[in-house]
């Protein structure tokens, strides 16, 4: 496409997938951005007449539209850019095609939302997988034709190795009662009494008070830490050898692929996308065992497969390589 396409990005909240690709696009692309969340605090009425408005005037101002998440928004922007003839992507995050009744996760349980993230699989020009196991999940819903897989994109720049590594253990994620299980925060308590001698860090923001339930339930050698800004998140990967992802499920693993970058050794389990990010490079075990894991973090201690799990993020990861994809299919070449 020509340097002066015009690029109608639509997001539900600020995040580091949307911040990042709306970053890289502006490089090449003329971008407008909405964000819904910034209307937050409206009532009912105006506040979704308000978004309708501000979709509605994107839509028609772009050529293209994508939109982070098959949710309520890119919803109505596949709706209305398929009234007006423009073209559309949509970003499958994960959460959208899951069905996970026994822990009370996924769109597809609620059936109002099933029904229009159905309707955004058939209508968008592009669907974006952010794995081969996002993708499955996708195509059981329906044969659509285009669904591509585009990983996430990790600056490695910025997600790089310190000078030294501690012997310390950290995962990382945002911190809520419905994370205590579906991150596997309880494994990573349950792992870390088996290993007294050693460190642990759960690094995340506490969005409902859930902080201090782990801090109560935390043994002594686990640091429970609200990182104040992703600078301090950077200093933790960089001092940690080991980087723990004990989810139930996870269509990618973006925490996960930060840490490789900064060469740590990665200990997942056997859910989701979370072996096919690592490849060869960590250690996987089975969900919710507690003890399995204790056992490879001890053996990934003594490893060295921090540069190859770094390596494999700037081969398979990078954010130049996500965007040369990406730009690929703006310009509707095959990928």
């Amino acid at each position: 496409m020509k340097e002066q396409t015009k690029i109608f990005l639509v997001s539900p909240s600020p995040s580091t997938f949307t911040e990042r690709d709306l970053e890289a696009l502006r490089r090449e692309y003329r971008v407008r951005e909405a964000v819904i969340s910034n209307y937050q605090g409206k009532n009912g009425l105006k506040r979704s007449l308000l978004i309708t408005f501000e979709i509605l005037r994107g839509v028609l101002w772009a050529d293209l539209t994508y939109s982070w998440f098959a949710h309520n928004h890119s919803y109505l922007a596949v709706t209305l850019a398929n009234l007006l003839g423009k073209r559309t992507i949509v970003v499958i995050g994960g959460y959208e095609v899951a069905r996970e009744p026994e822990i009370e996760y996924g769109a597809l349980l609620d059936p109002k939302l099933a029904k229009r993230v159905n309707y955004i699989i058939q209508n968008a020009d592009h669907i974006l997988a952010v794995s081969e196991f996002n993708r499955r999940e996708i195509l059981e819903l329906g044969d659509h034709r285009h669904v591509a897989v585009v990983y996430n994109g990790i600056d490695c720049a910025q997600f790089s190795p310190g000078e030294e590594k501690d012997d310390l253990v950290i995962t990382v994620c945002q911190i809520n009662q419905s994370n205590i299980t579906l991150k596997g925060l309880d494994t990573f308590l349950e792992t870390a009494k088996r290993l007294p001698d050693l460190r642990f860090a759960v690094i995340g923001r506490d969005l409902d008070g859930s902080i201090e339930d782990l801090r109560r339930d935390a043994p002594p050698n686990v640091e429970i830490i609200p990182p104040s800004s992703q600078d301090e998140l950077l200093q933790w990967y960089r001092r940690a050898k080991v980087y723990c992802q004990l989810s139930y499920r996870e269509s990618f693993g973006v925490a996960l692929a930060e840490a490789m970058s900064c060469e740590c050794v990665p200990v997942v389990t056997d859910r989701g996308a979370l072996p096919e990010v690592v490849g060869d490079t960590g250690f996987v075990v089975p969900y919710g065992d507690a003890e399995a894991t204790a056992a490879a973090i001890v053996v990934a201690l003594q490893s060295d497969g921090g540069r190859a799990a770094r390596a494999r993020v700037e081969k398979e990861f990078s954010l130049e390589g996500r965007m040369q994809t990406i730009r690929s299919i703006f310009e509707e070449r095959p990928v």
